[in-house]
Formats: C-alpha cells, structure tokens, sequence
C-alpha cells in the first residue's frame, strides 16, 4: 500500500508509448474503486485497461487484444489466479511479449495471496517498491487494515479501500498501532 505501484504502470506505459510501442494495461474487475477497467494513481493520473475478471484467460486476452504488443502491464495482480498467473507465463514464453505485474505481496493477516504465491512461483524477477511505515520512518512492511479507528486482524481477505482502510506499516506498528497518537480513536 501507499508504494507507488499504479503511479508505476502509468510511468512505464508512457515511456513504452512515448517510444511509439503498443502496451497492453490489465487490471483486476476486483478492484472497483475508479471503476471496473480502470488505473488510478492516489496523485491523480489515471487509464483506462482491459479488465481482468476471475475466470479471464489471460493468453488469451493478450492474443486477441494485440499479439505484437510491446508489453503487458498488469494492475492489483495480487487478486489473479494461479491460473492466470501461469497465463503470463505463457504470454513472456510463448509469445515473447514481457510482462510486468505490479501487486501486493500479503494481506491484512500478512497472508500472501493467491496471485502473489503464484507471481513468487512463476515470475522471472521480483523487484520489491518500498515504502515507510504511516506512523515511523521504518520500512512498510505489513498492511493494517482499520475500521473506526481500531486495527482490524480477522474478517475477509479482500475489502477493498485506501488510506482509510490500510496503512502500510512495519512489523512494530502492525501489532502495536500508536491510533490514538493520531487522534483517531
């Protein structure tokens, strides 16, 4: 959370694109928060992409949407399946397209998800964005999910917010929130 991952895509497909090379922005149908088919950066620089749902094929997609793009740009990858993980697999061997998937390592409980075991699987490199900790200067490790004011460890994986709902945190304040010290109990 709070890395920079969406503001990341954006960058890359406008130096591809600034090149005159073809890219191919996906993202998840999970993630609805500026709309189904849709990136969006917290600083306001925003795409349209192609929407990636749970029973998607993702080689498929890619065939049929350009088979000689220059690049795959892949939003909220932490939600795709194991499934469509190995689909991006088959699109850098098969096809010879490169494929980028930016995306969250673990969850709330810190763990991982699905698309992010599969990515830690298949992927050829993992490059790790990094981030401070909402309430020290320490390394973001962890997300902590709130509600009210009160850090939240149970309930479903996927609740989808920002800055209202998750904090990046390093281990110290994923267990030990100063809320209050921010005024928000």
């Amino acid at each position: 959370m709070n890395s920079g991952k969406s503001i990341e895509i954006l960058k890359v497909a406008h130096n591809y694109e600034e090149q005159g090379k073809r890219v191919i922005l996906m993202n998840s149908s999970i993630d609805t928060r500026s709309g189904v088919g849709h990136i969006a950066s917290r600083i306001g620089l925003e795409r349209d992409a192609h929407a990636v749902y749970p029973d998607s094929d993702v080689f498929q997609m890619v065939k049929d949407i350009d088979a000689d793009a220059s690049c795959v740009l892949i939003d909220e990858a932490q939600f795709m399946t194991k499934q469509q993980v190995y689909d991006c697999a088959r699109v850098v061997d098969e096809l010879h397209i490169p494929v980028m998937a930016f995306g969250l390592k673990n969850d709330f409980q810190n763990h991982l998800f699905e698309g992010s075991e599969a990515l830690l699987i298949y992927a050829d490199k993992i490059e790790e964005m990094k981030t401070i900790c909402w309430f020290c200067a320490k390394k973001a490790t962890m997300n902590l999910r709130v509600n009210d004011g009160h850090p939240v460890y149970e309930g479903e994986q996927i609740m989808m917010g920002g800055n209202e709902s998750y904090y990046p945190v390093c281990r110290k304040h994923y267990f030990h929130p100063p809320l209050s010290a921010r005024g928000e109990e």
